[in-house]
């Protein structure tokens, strides 16, 4: 098992959480700590896909850590330094948008800051209907940032909609042991 300690954020594109919940496994297989951190929407939204509850139940299960779920509880990461790396997946287009314009106003984007004050990566799995729209530009932002990396990403479905963006999500490790070494993986786009 490996000593680098993992944060791992969920966001609110709930149509890809099992294929998350998915990559968390291997991660918790490889990484002796992993933290799950949920964003509001995801913590307290039941949807089609899925209740709030089963998802935090699932998180806690799979990492034998409570879900952090509110500000005051990931605003140590930064602080304490209780992280190596952060992974966000499924990133939406609103905490992209939010982190590129350094807004700080989630459980997700506070502990973002707080972990990017250790000049530490922050790993984006992208999920987003406008990805190759009005997101596109926060996407570019990120992408010149230091300290973010991509997990590699395509379009989900480009005929019924053409600006959606997807992470593949079984790159998810990959991209991590690479941000660790400082560097991204390659190629950040899919064909």
């Amino acid at each position: 098992m490996r000593k680098e300690r993992v944060g791992f954020a969920v966001c609110g594109s709930f149509c890809t959480h099992q294929r998350v919940l998915r990559a968390l496994e291997a991660f918790t297989e490889r990484y002796e700590t992993v933290i799950p951190i949920v964003s509001e929407i995801s913590a307290f939204t039941d949807t089609r896909f899925g209740t709030s509850e089963k998802l935090l139940e699932r998180l806690e299960d799979l990492t034998g850590h409570d879900v952090l779920y509110d500000i005051p509880s990931v605003e140590p990461i930064g602080p304490k330094g209780l992280l190596d790396v952060l992974v966000i997946a499924p990133a939406t287009g609103n905490t992209i948008a939010k982190l590129a314009a350094g807004i700080t106003d989630s459980v997700v984007t506070m502990a973002a800051k707080a972990h990017l004050r250790n000049e530490r990566p922050v790993v984006i799995a992208v999920s987003s209907n406008d990805g190759l729209s009005a997101g596109a530009r926060n996407i570019a932002e990120l992408l010149v940032r230091k300290n973010y990396y991509f997990v590699p990403f395509g379009q989900d479905n480009a005929i019924q909609k053409p600006a959606s963006l997807v992470a593949d999500f079984d790159q998810m490790l990959d991209t991590v042991d690479a941000a660790l070494r400082g560097q991204q993986l390659q190629p950040i786009l899919l064909r």
